[in-house]
């Protein structure tokens, strides 16, 4: 089991501000899991009693809509921590949380992160910091989703894909999305998501080869998006 003070990802998240001692400490009292691509890590509407960090894969955030389809929220990867604002609302948990890969996370006890909120100040204040952040976020794909087209929208994710995840010795995005999930994050029905990735074809905008998507004119792209 890995030592919370040597593990590289600590850096990425609010976790970087505690002292070499509160590391100690969350050694000591975290459990670390290997999550299985299409495993769940928790579901909307459960206590989840704690946070995980991720450190290492890729995992959806979904929210179950109306109509009972899953609406992917937004993307998470190593480094970045699960389950901060239940833990301080005191509420369950308003999304699921799917590994788009395998994964390894580590889950801390509330009991213990909350001892860490009453000594440490630089800490709760990286954490609001980021939950201020996620809520901008969210703001922002609320505006593109009343005022952007499908088609800008597809241009968008499919260049955030690219600029956040990277991607495969072939150039393919390293984030393989089914046809479902993309139309999901796009805020639109799986045939009008295929259709429009056909059209991007045609364009010579990308390159299709089964899940797999090349983006050849990233140039393009961001003048659609934009």
């Amino acid at each position: 089991m890995s030592k919370c003070e040597q593990c590289i990802v600590r850096e990425f998240s609010s976790l970087k501000a505690l002292t070499k001692a509160e590391l100690l400490k969350l050694s000591e009292c975290k459990t670390s899991h290997v999550i299985k691509k299409g495993e769940v890590i928790f579901e909307e509407g459960e206590h989840v009693n704690g946070i995980y960090c991720i450190k290492d894969g890729i995992c959806k955030l979904t929210k179950l809509s109306a109509n009972g389809k899953d609406h992917i929220v937004k993307l998470v990867t190593k480094g970045e921590l699960l389950g901060q604002r239940s833990m301080i609302s005191e509420e369950p948990v308003n999304l699921s949380a799917v590994a788009l890969e395998d994964m390894q996370v580590c889950f801390i006890p509330k009991s213990d992160m909350m001892g860490f909120f009453d000594h440490n100040n630089h800490f709760s204040m990286n954490v609001m910091k980021t939950i201020c952040g996620n809520l901008k976020e969210a703001d922002d794909h609320t505006v593109n989703l009343a005022q952007k087209t499908v088609k800008e929208r597809l241009a968008e994710t499919l260049l955030y894909l690219h600029n956040t995840f990277g991607k495969n010795e072939d150039d393919s995005l390293k984030v393989q999305l089914s046809r479902d999930e993309l139309a999901s994050m796009i805020g639109t029905a799986t045939e009008s998501c295929i259709r429009l990735l056909s059209d991007f074809k045609k364009l010579d905008l990308i390159e299709l080869n089964g899940k797999k998507i090349i983006l050849k004119d990233i140039n393009k792209l961001k003048k659609i998006a934009d």
